[in-house]
């Protein structure tokens, strides 16, 4: 019988993922952090949430996610730091300008991880491992910053192999071996698996990956539904489902795109709070503007200082994504539905329903809406060169708090934007 035939070019997918990434930077600001346990995100006594954490920071259990105050128990020792997306942004494009060399098929994930599609550039790099060293190296003169580098026939295998290979490591799993190597890991290992999914699956003896494989598919899809073809692709290292419908690089439009805050202090001063609204609602439209969508629908999430939350939304006439038809919507939705005098803790602001067609401009309002987007466009402008606090509305100046550390930020290198 005649071998099946082998496709000229064995499908390879590089999982880039900068090591420590928020740290990392902050050490290229202040060498004299190196070594030593670093959290940022915000000051030991305030409510927000750690955003990265050092490796010695890490080993005493300090993670992404957790309180402040929480990581100030678990590490007394540690130095916290104040986010600098600004930073982030700037290294992140820096990050993407090396990849770019590497291949016309790159992704990023989000601000310090990315996907390469290296299919078929073996005369350019030579073979995946030689080609991953290269870039590791290319990687450290160029930015500064360490990453690892996961290679595998599918962006699965790859991001997980990244994870494994951390840190400042490079791990290759070759055709065939994809099942075998993720068998003896545990599922939560597999990307999209949380602490809820991972629950239910050990409550079933299913533990490790090589557990989830030996079930059939039609048993995982009564128990799971299509989520659980899903998991038994995974499971196989297949890109099934989720994260992976999509081919590296394609523009997948977002579903949402949302901002909060959480104040160090609960307040019920109204004028405090409606001028956060407005920095929330300038702070969603520049990203709207940035993917150029426009929304129709507005949401607002208000949680009370006994963390009792409420969201409440509102379908527009017509999509928006200007900052002002944002926050009279919010405000509105706001005054509706705030218990006054009742001290709040946090306020969001999300938006949905897109779309990329813009609406009629309203020509009895005598050129009001044209100008908005203006002037909006002009301190887009400025802050594309000057930083995203360099310009705001007056309204949101006492809600000027500083921008969430967070791995999507606006201006993410690649979305929407074309390669120079």
């Amino acid at each position: 019988m005649a071998a099946a035939p082998q496709p000229a070019f064995l499908r390879t997918i590089f999982h880039v993922d900068m090591d420590a990434f928020f740290v990392s930077v902050e050490e290229l600001f202040d060498p004299s952090l190196k070594g030593k346990p670093v959290v940022v995100g915000g000051q030991r006594d305030q409510r927000g949430v750690v955003s990265a954490a050092s490796y010695a920071a890490r080993k005493f259990g300090v993670h992404s996610a957790m309180p402040l105050r929480t990581a100030a128990k678990m590490c007394p020792q540690a130095i916290f730091v104040d986010g600098h997306p600004e930073r982030y942004r700037e290294c992140s494009e820096k990050v993407y300008k090396v990849l770019g060399a590497f291949s016309p098929q790159v992704e990023m994930a989000s601000v310090d991880e990315a996907y390469l599609d290296m299919t078929g550039t073996a005369r350019l790099h030579g073979p995946p491992l030689k080609a991953a060293h290269i870039l590791h190296e290319r990687m450290k003169a160029d930015t500064g910053l360490n990453c690892s580098v996961g290679i595998g026939t599918s962006r699965l295998i790859a991001k997980v192999c990244s994870g494994q290979a951390k840190p400042n490591g490079v791990l290759w799993i070759v055709a065939g071996q994809e099942a075998k190597f993720l068998a003896p890991l545990d599922v939560r290992e597999i990307p999209g698996v949380g602490k809820v999914m991972e629950s239910h699956l050990n409550a079933l003896g299913i533990k490790k990956v090589g557990d989830l494989a030996k079930l059939e598919d039609s048993e995982l899809e009564s128990r799971f539904g299509k989520w659980g073809l899903a998991l038994a692709g995974k499971a196989r290292g297949e890109d099934a489902g989720g994260w992976f419908d999509s081919e590296v690089g394609a523009n997948v439009d977002a579903k949402s795109i949302s901002h909060e805050h959480t104040y160090n202090e609960d307040t019920a001063d109204v004028s405090q709070l409606e001028s956060t609204l407005m920095r929330l609602s300038e702070m969603v439209g520049r990203r709207l503007r940035e993917a150029n969508f426009h929304a129709k629908t507005i949401q607002l999430k208000l949680r009370y200082k006994d963390f009792t939350t409420i969201t409440r939304a509102h379908s527009l006439a017509e999509p928006t994504q200007l900052d002002n038809e944002i926050f009279e919507q919010i405000r509105t939705l706001f005054r509706k539905n705030w218990k006054r005098g009742i001290a709040v803790r946090l306020l969001g602001v999300q938006t949905s329903s897109f779309t990329t067609e813009a609406p009629q401009i309203n020509l009895l309002e005598d050129g009001r809406q044209q100008r908005w987007k203006n002037a909006l466009a002009a301190a887009d402008r400025l802050r594309d060169k000057f930083g995203e606090s360099s310009v705001g509305l007056a309204a949101g100046m006492r809600g000027n708090f500083r921008e969430r550390t967070h791995e999507n930020p606006a201006n993410l290198p690649g979305k929407g934007k074309p390669r120079d």
